[in-house]
């Protein structure tokens, strides 16, 4: 039981990466930005940046997952064009990442998304009927599976570069090495397929947008064909010609595609 667990400390290990950096501030973007503070259901206390619309009344809210990686300020700049086009952003760091406390795991950052969709319907002057989550990489699998359990309000979900299945990814960061032969030792110590979030955006039926670049190397474009194969209607694929793992959000012509899709769905 013991060894059992210390694989499955050491396997989910592989997935985080956090730091406590400050890699960028809001002020370098010309954002107003409020620091909150909330607790995911174990009480550990999670950090984010609150960062309200250029406009009022605002769009809608954009809860922000982001990748496996450093922390919020790392990501910032995927997120820092929205308040300029109109929408609130709550951008916030998992359990272990930046000054969340705590320690990451699969099943706690799940608790920790939907955390924080809780902590951005409380927010001044937000309408919990007009919120997207945007999920990036790890934090869209997770986000897929936070959003089976809470959606309300959510009228969009926007998964970006994330991958379909625990055991698959694992297989992928593998293949080609020598550690291909423990594959399936390590996948027995992962989540099961009933958490996968291939299976968690089945349950979905808020509209969904994938997108993911042809070029991924981290996570192989495959991995959002599965999730928008698996989503109801209405759902749209976007494959980034070239594009690399969450460079998406730094292209001109896909954030107009994606405020798009927002704008739309807010207007259903």
């Amino acid at each position: 039981m013991l060894a059992a667990g210390l694989l499955t400390g050491c396997i989910e290990g592989q997935f985080f990466y956090p730091d406590q950096r400050v890699y960028s501030t809001p002020a370098q973007f010309g954002l107003q930005a409020q620091d909150v503070w909330f607790a995911s259901e174990d009480g550990s206390r999670l950090h984010a940046w609150w960062l309200p619309a250029s406009q009022r009344p605002a769009k809608g809210t954009v809860i922000h997952a982001h990748g496996n990686a450093a922390n919020v300020s790392n990501h910032l700049p995927l997120v820092a064009w929205l308040p300029a086009a109109g929408y609130n952003v709550l951008s916030f760091d998992y359990r272990g990442f930046g000054r969340s406390e705590g320690r990451p795991t699969l099943d706690g950052v799940v608790a920790d998304v939907r955390a924080a969709l809780a902590a951005a319907r409380r927010q001044p002057g937000v309408d919990a009927q007009r919120l997207i989550v945007l999920g990036q990489s790890l934090g869209g699998a997770t986000a897929a599976r936070a959003l089976a359990r809470d959606s309300a309000g959510v009228r969009l979900f926007i998964i970006d570069s994330a991958f379909a299945s625990y055991a698959g990814i694992a297989r992928d960061a593998v293949r080609g090495s020598p550690w291909v032969l423990a594959a399936p030792l390590a996948s027995s110590a992962l989540p099961g397929r009933d958490k996968d979030p291939v299976t968690a955006i089945a349950t979905l039926r808020m509209p969904v947008l994938v997108l993911h670049g042809e070029l991924d190397a981290v996570i192989p474009v495959e991995h959002g064909q599965r999730l928008h194969d698996a989503a109801h209607e209405p759902r749209r694929l976007l494959r980034i010609a070239g594009g690399q793992h969450i460079d998406a959000l730094t292209r001109a012509d896909v954030r107009q595609q994606v405020l798009a899709a927002m704008d739309s769905a807010l207007k259903e």
